[in-house]
């Protein structure tokens, strides 16, 4: 499964579906409840397409389409680099999280889910709440994260992300203690706050950047972290740089700026192009941790309810991700190659046996 870049014919649906390899896309609207929604399922090799459901106010529907394509693919790795009998797949509603929220809304969505008959299993995501998945939940089965389960998956995805971004300090630093460095955490939702939250716990100086302004509030007074502008992130003098929002924040402008020597955070698709910033990191010797592998706890969390395995279990799982994270590194390191081409292979192998 040769990672591509999206077509760079955007308006051909089809075009972009061929060029990173997607089984299905399915797209969604409902008149009577508002909803605009895409369900992308890119791979079911390894199982059914598990992946959450993101709701963002996006420019308009490519956007939104190309945002669901690169992070369903992105499932795929994920799911396999952990080892789990899943495929990967991804769903965007098109709105605003805070104001445009329903009961009707996430039913109707649920219905579309439910269409698919467990090819894709649902779960949360960004501007998502456990609460939601319960109304999806009326309609469906095929949804993970729900209260009582597993519930919230972003404990565990803010834990794997913390014992990742340990072992990056471990190979870049000698030893994998956080006490002391300066961490730019951009993104204080429910995953950047336990994370913000462990890196207080430890000892790391952190500075966050969010825009919505009473999260940011909150984990400044809980956890003394240093508050920033949007895009003063980019230009603090920091050991590391942990994006936790949305993706492609690593690319030509912000390499210029960052004075980070590790990249380690829990967003999704943080290269903007992966083949050329991928290897502009490495040159500028900053460890990037890739970021399928490194938040890859959220799914384990998902994984482990679908699959009837305990709390305990996830969490170990999830702490594997620091042995996974250093032998990525020494690969990197060892044959000179870009740490997301490390990871890419490391999923794909798994894939191509399955096969």
């Amino acid at each position: 499964m040769e990672v591509k870049e999206i077509s760079k014919d955007e308006n051909n649906v089809l075009a972009q579906m061929v060029s990173m390899d997607h089984e299905q896309v399915l797209f969604c609207q409902d008149r009577a409840t508002g909803l605009k929604a895409i369900i992308a399922v890119h791979n079911t090799v390894l199982g059914p397409a598990l992946g959450g459901t993101r709701m963002w106010n996006y420019t308009n529907e490519i956007d939104a389409l190309t945002d669901v394509l690169r992070l369903s693919r992105g499932m795929t790795y994920k799911n396999s680099i952990s080892g789990l009998n899943l495929g990967g797949g991804k769903a965007v509603i098109i709105g605003d999280s805070h104001t445009q929220k329903n009961e009707a809304l996430f039913r109707r969505f649920g219905q579309f889910v439910d269409s698919l008959s467990g090819k894709y299993i649902t779960a949360e995501d960004v501007g998502i709440s456990p609460q939601d998945m319960v109304w999806v939940n009326q309609e469906t089965n095929h949804v993970a994260g729900l209260p009582g389960k597993s519930g919230d998956p972003s404990p565990v995805t803010a834990y794997g992300v913390y014992v990742g971004m340990k072992a990056c300090a471990k190979a870049q630093f000698g030893k994998d203690s956080l006490a002391g460095l300066k961490v730019a955490v951009q993104g204080a939702g429910h995953v950047g706050q336990y994370l913000i939250k462990h890196l207080n716990e430890e000892g790391a100086e952190v500075f966050v950047t969010d825009i919505h302004e009473p999260s940011l509030k909150e984990v400044s007074e809980k956890y003394g972290a240093s508050i920033v502008g949007l895009d003063e992130i980019y230009d603090l003098d920091v050991d590391v740089y942990a994006p936790c929002a949305l993706g492609a924040t690593v690319n030509d402008d912000t390499l210029s700026r960052l004075k980070c020597s590790i990249i380690a955070g829990a967003a999704n698709n943080q290269l903007k192009d992966e083949t050329v910033h991928g290897k502009m990191v490495m040159e500028k010797g900053i460890i990037y941790a890739p970021d399928f592998m490194l938040n890859a706890g959220g799914v384990i969390n998902c994984f482990a309810e679908v699959d009837g395995r305990t709390a305990e279990w996830a969490m170990e799982k999830a702490s594997q991700i620091y042995d996974t994270t250093a032998e990525i590194i020494n690969g990197s390191r060892t044959n000179n190659i870009p740490t997301y081409a490390i990871a890419n292979k490391m999923a794909e192998d798994r894939i191509k046996e399955a096969k």
